[in-house]
C-alpha cells in the first residue's frame, strides 16, 4: 500500500477521516500519553470547569489529522514534517469529528506539500484548524 507521489497530487486535492470520540478513546489516549488531566478523565472535577463536563484531549483530535495525512492524502509512506494548530472549540465525548486536509501548496523540488487542516464536529463547528507540511512517498 502506497500513498500518492508528489506528481499525483494537485492543488485543491482534499481528503477526510471521521470518527466519533468515545470515553474509551479518551481514557486510552490518557494512558498512552500520561496526560491524565482531570478535565479529561474526572467527571466530578470537569463539571466545575468552563466546559461543564469532560472534554477530549486536543491532541487526540489532532491525531485525526494525522490519520488523513498518513492514510488518505498523500497516504501510506507519508512523512509528517510540521503542523501548526489552533484549538477553537472543545470536543466532548460522543462528538463526531471530521478531519479534513486540502492541498494549498506543492513544493515539487523539495518533495513537500502544504495542506490546510481542519476538524469539524457534527454541527459543522470548527474545533481545530491549522496547516501541515508533509513529504509524500516517492
Amino acid at each position: 500500500m502506497k500513498g500518492k507521489t508528489i506528481q499525483e497530487i494537485k492543488m485543491g486535492d482534499k481528503a477526510s477521516f471521521q470518527k466519533t470520540v468515545t470515553e474509551t478513546d479518551v481514557y486510552l489516549y490518557a494512558g498512552i500519553t500520561g496526560d491524565i488531566n482531570p478535565a479529561h478523565i474526572n467527571d466530578e472535577y470537569a463539571k466545575n470547569t468552563f466546559f461543564k463536563g469532560r472534554i477530549a484531549h486536543g491532541m487526540l483530535t489532532a491525531g485525526f489529522v494525522s490519520a488523513v495525512l498518513g492514510m488518505y492524502l498523500p497516504g501510506p509512506g507519508t512523512i509528517y514534517i510540521s503542523q501548526d494548530l489552533k484549538f477553537t472549540a472543545p470536543v466532548k465525548f460522543g462528538d463526531t469529528i471530521k478531519a479534513e486536509a486540502e492541498v494549498i501548496e506543492i513544493l515539487e523540488e523539495k518533495n513537500r506539500i502544504k495542506l490546510n487542516t481542519t476538524c469539524f464536529n457534527q454541527n459543522g463547528d470548527i474545533v481545530l484548524k491549522g496547516t501541515a507540511v508533509v513529504m509524500p512517498p516517492k
